[in-house]
C-alpha cells in the first residue's frame, strides 16, 4: 500500500506498527498522546477531547485495518489528522462544536454560525477574564468548571477538593466574572 520505499530502518518499524507489536504500540502512545490531545482539543474540550483521543489509540492497538492505513513519513502528523478528524465526526455527531479555528467552525456550523459565532465570543471573553481576574489559587477551578465544563462532583474529585470548597471558590469567580462583563458592556465592550 505504500508508494514510497522508505530506509531500511523506517521499514523495520512500519511493519513492527503494522503488526501491532506491543512495544511499538506503547511507544506511539506514549510519544504522541499529547500531540493527539492537542489535535482534538482544536475542536473539542473535556472528556469529549479526551474520548476521542482514547478511542484514537484504542482503534491504533486493536484494528490492523487502521494501522495499514499509515504509509510512513511523520507519524505526528499523521495520528493528528486522524485524532482531528475523529473529534470533528464527533462534533458534529454529538452536536458539541466549539469556534477555536474559523475552518473548523465553518465546517461544522452549517446553518448554526450564530450559535458557533456566539460560543466563540463567549469563549474569548472567558479567557479574556481569566488574564485579567482569575487568581492563581481559584485557576485551577475556573479550567475545570468553567473550560472543561466538568460538574462540580466531577471538577472536585479531579481537583482532590471537597466539593463545598469548589462550590465555594466557583461562586467567588462567578461573582467576579458577572462584574468582569458589567464593567465590558458599561465600557462599550473591548470586544
Amino acid at each position: 500500500m505504500q508508494a514510497v520505499s522508505l530506509p531500511p530502518g523506517e521499514q523495520d518499524w512500519l511493519d513492527r506498527f503494522r503488526a501491532g507489536e506491543r512495544a511499538v504500540m506503547r511507544e506511539c502512545y506514549e510519544e504522541h498522546f499529547d500531540a493527539v490531545m492537542r489535535a482534538a482539543g482544536s475542536v473539542l474540550r473535556g472528556a469529549d477531547q479526551e474520548n476521542v483521543a482514547h478511542d484514537v489509540f484504542l482503534r491504533m492497538i486493536s484494528e490492523n485495518e487502521f494501522r495499514r492505513k499509515f504509509g510512513g513519513g511523520s507519524f505526528r502528523s499523521w495520528i493528528s489528522t486522524v485524532a482531528r478528524n475523529r473529534a470533528i465526526d464527533y462534533a458534529r455527531r454529538h452536536g458539541r462544536e466549539q469556534a477555536v479555528a474559523p475552518e473548523v467552525a465553518e465546517g461544522l456550523a452549517g446553518g448554526t454560525s450564530g450559535r458557533v459565532a456566539e460560543r466563540a465570543e463567549a469563549r474569548d471573553l472567558l479567557e479574556r477574564f481569566r488574564q485579567a481576574r482569575v487568581p492563581e489559587r481559584w485557576a485551577r477551578v475556573f479550567e475545570a468548571r468553567f473550560m472543561q465544563q466538568l460538574s462540580q462532583r466531577e471538577a472536585a474529585r479531579s481537583l482532590g477538593l471537597r466539593r463545598t470548597t469548589l462550590a465555594y471558590q466557583e461562586q467567588q469567580l462567578r461573582d467576579r466574572l458577572r462584574r468582569f462583563v458589567l464593567e465590558t458592556d458599561r465600557d462599550g465592550g473591548d470586544r
